[in-house]
């Protein structure tokens, strides 16, 4: 099953019918009150990361479920630059480098890095990305053969995090201390030009 797709503003709005959608699929499954407010809970993590990266564009969420496994997706059309990123740094409680502190905020800052204009010709490796073959790829995203996709797993970076755990160990409290690392399966993101599309796997 799929759920309606939900457009949310920067300012939130959408953000409550998005939930809303959630909480219909959980119950549309037979799921508990506690593992639908699990669910709830990654999606309000999600929908609040995004929100700060995609300017005054809107991103659009939806729920895929089969059996007790569910995908949240979140989509968004980044169109970052520099003054926006420090209008978003400055923005945040510290004013400084508060922004990129924890797990997802340390995916925010690789999103806005790689989306502002000088950074089409950083290489998205050195942040965790993969190139995904497009033809293995779920064409949910409406992938084409034109253009690069990458793809960044949680499950991967969890396990290369922890092989470096003694170099990095603030890695690995980030992973430990995160709602959505704790509670998903997996986060998956996967760029292509200004589309960003997140997904989060969960199963019961």
């Amino acid at each position: 099953m799929k759920t309606d797709v939900i457009a949310i503003s920067p300012l939130g709005e959408g953000m409550a019918e998005a939930l809303k959608e959630i909480e219909r699929a959980a119950a549309y499954r037979g799921m508990t009150p506690k593992e639908s407010l699990r669910l709830q809970l990654l999606g309000e993590e999600m929908m609040g990361m995004l929100r700060t990266i995609v300017g005054e564009g809107k991103s659009s969420f939806w729920v895929e479920a089969e059996g007790k496994t569910f995908s949240l997706h979140l989509r968004a059309g980044v169109r970052m630059n520099a003054d926006l990123r420090d209008d978003l740094l400055k923005a945040a409680t510290s004013g400084k480098n508060a922004a990129v502190k924890g797990f997802m905020g340390r995916i925010r800052d690789i999103f806005t890095q790689l989306s502002e204009p000088d950074g089409a010709t950083m290489d998205p490796k050195e942040y965790g990305f993969s190139y995904v073959d497009v033809s293995s790829f779920d064409a949910s995203m409406g992938v084409t053969t034109h253009g690069m996709l990458y793809g960044w797993s949680m499950k991967e970076y969890r396990s290369a995090v922890e092989e470096h755990r003694a170099e990095e160990p603030e890695k690995w409290d980030e992973l430990e201390k995160s709602i959505t690392a704790r509670l998903a399966d997996e986060v998956k993101v996967f760029i292509r030009g200004n589309t960003v599309e997140m997904v989060v796997e969960k199963a019961f």
